[in-house]
């Protein structure tokens, strides 16, 4: 079971990310986790996710109106505190805006000094170059703090997980489409990811976690590897999440840590 103590009263966690989509996707059960604790949970969000679409990647600004009515609700069925919508262009962000976002980032962090950060890690989960942009840009923030840099913790997960999921859901007569999100090779997600750290438990969690991930439906689309999920599928799938720790000089760490099972 998610453990109940410590509470997080007073703590401030930023997340960010690239797309709406990535943090229900990533970690919603983790920042579910601790928004309950009382954590103040504010996610980034680098792009509207304008590009988004499954016939390629077609700027359409109102899709990314449209996803960004769907962020707002998954955020809220995970309970986060805070939402910041960022409109960086979907599709560049290891390249265009960088000094930009760097500054949304460096600011937010200096006006909350004792926050802790979680975001992508190097690999960005399946190597997606926006993700891998985020990851940047946080970490060059991070860094440029010094000794006051905040702890940071990388969203992972092991090989293998994925491929499981998709192997599932076949399972039960789904089918991957030929194009969008769920076309990936599953074998890509965790693939060369550096070990993770900390694991933490979030089956208390999965419901909310799953209204999250289905609220992106313009992403997830009429069928997905989540339809009709039966509730200890959804427990096995979406219940546990992964991180690693930055080894970066810092603050300690304790927000994930002391949730860590």
């Amino acid at each position: 079971m998610t453990q109940a103590v410590p509470r997080l009263d007073g703590q401030v966690v930023l997340a960010v990310f690239a797309h709406p989509d990535d943090e229900s996707l990533a970690c919603g059960g983790t920042l579910a986790t601790l928004a309950a604790a009382g954590a103040h949970v504010v996610v980034m969000c680098a792009s509207h996710g304008e590009r988004g679409s499954d016939i390629g990647p077609v700027r359409n600004d109102a899709l990314g109106l449209e996803r960004a009515v769907e962020m707002r609700a998954a955020v809220a069925a995970l309970g986060i505190a805070e939402l910041r919508l960022l409109s960086h262009p979907d599709g560049e962000l290891r390249w265009a805006a960088v000094t930009d976002f760097n500054a949304d980032i460096l600011l937010f962090l200096r006006r909350h000094p004792h926050a802790s950060v979680i975001t992508f890690g190097e690999d960005g989960l399946y190597w997606h170059a926006d993700h891998i942009g985020v990851y940047e840009r946080v970490l060059t923030a991070v860094l440029s703090l010094g000794s006051e840099a905040p702890p940071l913790y990388f969203v992972t997960m092991p090989t293998g997980v994925m491929p499981e999921v998709v192997t599932a859901a076949k399972a039960r007569g789904w089918l991957p489409p030929r194009k969008g999100f769920w076309s990936l090779v599953p074998e890509s997600f965790g693939l060369h990811a550096k070990p993770h750290s900390i694991t933490i438990d979030v089956r208390a969690f999965v419901p909310q976690k799953l209204a999250a991930i289905l609220a992106h439906r313009s992403q997830m689309g009429a069928d997905h590897p989540f339809s009709n999920l039966a509730e200890a599928d959804a427990r096995r799938w979406l219940g546990t999440e992964f991180f690693r720790r930055a080894d970066i000089p810092g603050r300690p760490g304790t927000v994930l840590e002391q949730r860590c099972t």
